[in-house]
């Protein structure tokens, strides 16, 4: 395991003394805008620079974080999956993608991948695992899929000749230049057995251009970044993949479910879909 590369599974009660906190971190920022408090002030500052320019960004976030658990229930519950790879998760949130998949199937397996020190710092104490399912944490960049997929930590807890399901949740447009991403996915893809689905959400181009730039700027300012993606890009991602239904659409608008809220939200402008490797 390279250098940059830490694996646990055990529980974390410390921050580790390498978090930086004198810029703002997209894992941080998004915390915050789900209401969580794992965040800091230059975080907060961030997050409440974008609001100004995009006031929907706190329904955004629910939205995405509410289509990865639709996304990931219908996988354990409907297409019989049981390991997962969730690849720039996050400071965890509940609820998380094991606590969705353990409980439609208490066997489930998933590893968490970010390089955010601080993700870490609180990962570790709230990764409980059923007595018969696993659940790990390495911490990584996403630019390294061979890295990643071969990682001692990532191989014994999930059999990649077996399909498992990779999850992009809005992770790949902040880590990654836009001309890398579509090269990035591919290397992933190409290490997964068929039957394997690739769940990928992006955020999506606003209606007026300058808004785009706005947005692009002002997470610039604060060290972050973003970058809208129009529906074909995203579409291309999944290329050779057979798209489930309904396809690429607002994340809100996939499969949707009633204990979710109203049906409609015209602010969301996150892409998200869920495809399977033939």
């Amino acid at each position: 395991m390279s250098n940059n590369m830490h694996w646990t599974t055990r529980q974390l009660d410390y921050e580790p003394p390498e978090v930086d906190t004198s810029s703002a971190q997209s894992a941080r920022v998004y915390d915050y805008l789900l209401g969580g408090k794992d965040n800091y002030p230059l975080d907060r500052e961030a997050a409440e620079g974008l609001i100004k320019k995009m006031p929907g960004a706190r329904v955004n976030v629910q939205q995405n974080r509410l289509f990865l658990a639709r996304a990931a229930r219908y996988l354990a519950a409907e297409e019989g999956v049981s390991q997962f790879l969730d690849i720039g998760a996050g400071i965890p949130t509940s609820p998380n993608l094991h606590e969705v998949t353990q409980q439609v199937n208490p066997a489930a397996r998933v590893v968490y991948v970010d390089n955010d020190p601080i993700v870490a710092a609180h990962m570790g104490a709230r990764m409980v695992s059923t007595p018969t399912g696993q659940v790990g944490y390495l911490r990584a960049d996403l630019r390294d899929p061979a890295g990643i997929l071969t990682a001692p930590g990532v191989t014994s807890t999930l059999d990649l000749s077996r399909p498992l399901a990779l999850l992009f949740l809005c992770s790949l447009a902040q880590a990654a230049a836009v001309d890398e991403v579509p090269a990035l996915v591919r290397r992933y893809l190409a290490a997964l057995a068929p039957g394997s689905f690739l769940v990928l959400s992006m955020a999506d181009h606003f209606p007026d251009p300058d808004g785009d730039k706005q947005i692009v700027a002002t997470a610039a300012a604060y060290g972050l970044r973003v970058s809208p993606w129009s529906h074909d890009q995203v579409l291309a991602l999944f290329g050779g993949l057979d798209l489930v239904e309904p396809g690429l659409v607002l994340v809100h608008q996939w499969r949707p479910d009633a204990a979710d809220g109203p049906a409609d939200y015209p602010e969301v402008g996150i892409l998200g879909g869920v495809a399977r490797v033939p």
